[in-house]
């Protein structure tokens, strides 16, 4: 039976290493994702040359453990186990190039010895879960524990417990000195494991006291349980695998695990544990990691904090400190930093002296960190942050063989991929894309369509150009989109075929119309024709039933911006253009009586929808849709009604005047007379702040103040009239109006306040007199700028001034 004496770790020091020459496994005890360990595993298994390994992690993986020897296979790696009819239910088990798993898979694919995972199945596992609000991480957490999570307890931490036994109060600091300093062939490669599963017995003791005593919680107990079955499965894999190749064997499993090993039991007790575990049907594969996710809590045996330290540690051969310092420097100098040999050599001393001081074996990262802050960095964190970011942590991504087992989705995906040339990075990046160009366009419609897809890859952002022909984006591939691709495969086989399906799903599920406009704009981005005629059809159904003004404003600038992208991506955008000249018609209709009887909150919320369709009436007016030449006719009309209107709120009456005045159709003279009546003393102040906020609020009002002086003196005037009682109430409309002006606006406006009324001269004479203004236009200095506008435009510098005419307008 497994486990039946001690002898599996001490024992094998002997000539030869053969601890399991009698038939008893070689158990070896690990921290997850720790390079001391896996040096450690490494040596043990070079002294032993068991005949078969077992690894801590899901027997359904067994058949994907050759692939761990594909040229291809580049840690960081996971396993991925889903369940197959939900796929977001899925478990990760992630190894790192440093992990002692993997590199005990790695020793008996090189030696050709059998290797087989021995933890309770992930059929099991997922099942058992699936009850539980956590996602994928958190479920390959439960499936590999380890010492090292944030928990205190002697289960969740017995790394912690053990430091502060040793009078230490950093477990990592300890865990460093103790295992990860040890440099290879030091000492008996067995001794460390032997010294582990005796401090494991103890923990374990104290912890099953402390359970006598009832000093656990239901938490606690439930982990404890699980903990149990999982062990039970472990002693049955471990007699299945002696009885199947009867051959010295070793187990790499967490060091919390060993003792439960190692102890005598009844495999009738141990089946009875296992006996009735409910189950699931899962597929399981590798996927790429990342070591920032391997950073994270979470995950298998819990986060790390430094994973590329680490990954350092393993695999320098020698002189770890001096190498590390070097890369920093490097990194450092490729940030135009100033870092000369001679600053990486009085860092290795410091380091090394920090930990003389300390009493520390060897410099570790605590050490090498204080000494590039006060080295290299000038004692700055902003560039150890950035150290910290590139080097210790690091954003290394794995990769997987393309044999490896993955959902037509990913298939797909993948040699999608591979056709745009549009590589998975682990690193934030940014993507400048010109829809003029195929291979941008199409990068365009596969990033679109996994957006669709709930596949997170890329999120769109403000472009540094103009034109709807460029498109910017911002990547980052995470190891969760791998999940996000299988729980997407059940709409398709391919990207374009499941985003179609679910597309037209979520056209008949939206709750708004809003939402329905902007699932039509996502499938004119995406080139989803197929799908947009059944969402076109929801679309005008909806639109036609619902009445609300306020969702049809809301629903009709995504509408329009739609249309814009018919000329660069060759869309048929008829149809479109239809529903949206019918929705802006049943706007202008409802917008009027829609805007009276308003409270504070509302009133905002509707000038941002009379914002909103101005802007959709500027681009739907040259839309090329039949019926609806006159749009922007019919549009001033309503904004002069709103204007004029006295039940309607005063932030939208000067948002009105505002656009009237910005589109020509009202005369600065008429504006400037309209404020004037509307800031008379008959006007409530609270009413009359409110129209100044919607008159010169947002982008351009203050502009408008500078280089018309008339409407700044008219508020000037009415503002130092305001009755000092109400004074408090409307400050904070006109605070939130003027904050919103960059500093140099405001600057100017205060210099414009400060000279005074005489000053600025009669409020009907624009400028006079004030330096830097004049009465009138000076046409002489604007002509001088139109030989540079026609280079700007590819024109002849020296052609006709009169080609340029309405350039500016």
């Amino acid at each position: 039976m497994a486990g039946t004496d001690r002898a599996g770790s001490g024992a094998p020091g002997g000539p030869g290493g053969t601890g399991g020459r009698e038939g008893r496994p070689l158990l070896l005890g690990v921290r997850h994702h720790g390079p001391g360990s896996a040096r450690a595993v490494r040596a043990a298994l070079e002294a032993a040359r068991p005949g078969v390994v077992l690894v801590e992690g899901p027997p359904e993986a067994d058949a994907l453990i050759p692939l761990a020897a594909d040229e291809d296979m580049r840690p960081p790696v996971a396993l991925l186990a889903h369940a197959v009819d939900e796929p977001g239910r899925s478990a990760f088990w992630p190894l790192a190039e440093f992990s002692p798993e993997w590199v005990a898979l790695r020793w008996a694919l090189e030696h050709g010895v059998p290797a087989r995972f021995i933890d309770l199945p992930a059929a099991h596992t997922l099942a058992w879960r699936a009850d539980e609000d956590v996602d994928g991480h958190a479920a390959g957490k439960e499936a590999g524990d380890a010492p090292g999570t944030a928990s205190p307890d002697v289960r969740g931490d017995p790394l912690a417990v053990l430091a502060a036994a040793a009078g230490h109060d950093d477990p990592e600091r300890w865990w460093e000195d103790v295992i990860e300093h040890r440099g290879p062939g030091e000492g008996d490669a067995f001794a460390p494991f032997a010294a582990l599963e005796e401090a494991m017995a103890t923990l374990r003791e104290t912890e099953e006291d402390g359970e006598e005593n009832g000093e656990e919680d239901g938490e606690e107990n439930g982990a404890r349980d699980r903990d149990l079955v999982r062990e039970a499965y472990m002693r049955l894999q471990v007699r299945a695998a002696r009885r199947e190749f009867a051959q010295d064997m070793a187990v790499v499993c967490g060091a919390w695990h060993v003792p439960a090993l190692r102890r005598k039991t009844a495999v009738a007790a141990d089946r009875a544990l296992v006996k009735g575990l409910p189950r699931t049907k899962v597929d399981m594969t590798w996927v790429p990691w990342t070591h920032r996710r391997l950073s994270r809590a979470g995950g298998y045996g819990a986060g790390i904090e430094s994973p590329g330290w680490y990954g350092h540690l393993f695999a320098a051969v020698d002189r770890p400190v001096e190498r590390w310092l070097t890369r920093v420097a490097g990194l450092l100098r490729e940030e135009d930093r100033i870092v000369s040999p001679a600053h990486v050599i009085e860092a290795v001393r410091l380091a090394e002296t920090l930990a003389v001081i300390r009493g520390r074996p060897l410099p570790g990262l605590s050490e090498t960190t204080d000494a590039v802050r006060a080295v290299l960095c000038d004692g700055s964190d902003v560039p150890l942050a950035l150290v910290h970011d590139r080097l210790v942590v690091g954003d290394v991504l794995g990769e997987v063989p393309a044999g490896a087992p993955a959902v037509p989705l990913q298939r797909d995906l993948t040699r999608t991929q591979r056709r745009l040339r549009l590589k998975p990075e682990a690193p934030e990046r940014e993507l400048e894309l010109d829809l003029r160009k195929e291979t941008d366009a199409g990068r365009s419609r596969l990033l679109h369509r996994l957006r669709l897809l709930g596949v997170g890859w890329g999120v769109p952002t403000a472009s540094r150009g103009t034109g709807t022909f460029r498109e910017t984006w911002r990547l980052r591939w995470e190891p969760e989109l791998s999940v996000r691709v299988a729980e997407a495969g059940v709409w398709g086989t391919t990207v374009l075929s499941a985003a179609t399906a679910k597309a037209e799903a979520d056209a008949v599920t939206a709750q708004g119309l809003a939402e329905v406009t902007a699932l039509a704009e996502s499938c004119l981005l995406a080139e989803l024709p197929d799908a947009l005629s059944p969402v076109m059809r929801i679309l005008a159904d909806r639109a036609a039933l619902d009445t609300d003004v306020g969702h049809l404003a809301e629903a009709l600038p995504a509408l329009v911006r739609s249309l814009r992208y018919g000329d660069v991506r060759g869309t048929d955008t008829g149809a479109l253009a239809a529903v949206a000249a019918g929705l802006a018609e049943r706007v202008f209709v409802g917008l009027p009586a829609a805007c009276t009887a308003l409270d504070a909150d509302a009133a905002e919320e509707m000038r941002r929808h009379v914002d909103a369709v101005h802007t959709a009436v500027g681009l739907l007016g040259d839309a090329p849709a039949p019926g609806h030449g006159d749009l922007r006719s019919r549009w001033q009309a309503v904004l002069r009604t709103l204007s004029a209107r006295e039940a309607v709120p005063g932030i939208v009456r000067g948002r009105a005047v505002r656009l009237l005045l910005d589109n020509g159709e009202l005369a600065p003279d008429e504006a400037a007379r309209t404020m004037g009546l509307v800031l008379s003393p008959g006007t409530p102040p609270a009413d009359a702040a409110a129209w100044i906020e919607g008159f010169v609020g947002g982008s351009g009002g203050g502009m408008l103040l500078l280089h018309d002086e008339r409407l700044t003196a008219l508020i000037d005037a009415w503002l130092t009239g305001v009755p000092a009682d109400v004074f408090t109430d409307v400050l904070p409309l006109l605070r939130r109006t003027f904050s919103a002006y960059e500093p140099g606006v405001r600057r100017s406006l205060g210099e414009l306040v400060r000279r005074g009324p005489e000053a600025r001269g009669s409020v009907t004479t624009a400028g006079s007199g004030i330096p830097g203004f004049a009465a009138g236009l000076d046409t002489a200095r604007a002509d001088a700028v139109l030989p540079v506008v026609r280079l700007l435009l590819g024109r002849d510098p020296a052609s006709d001034d009169n080609d340029l005419v309405g350039v500016g307008t």
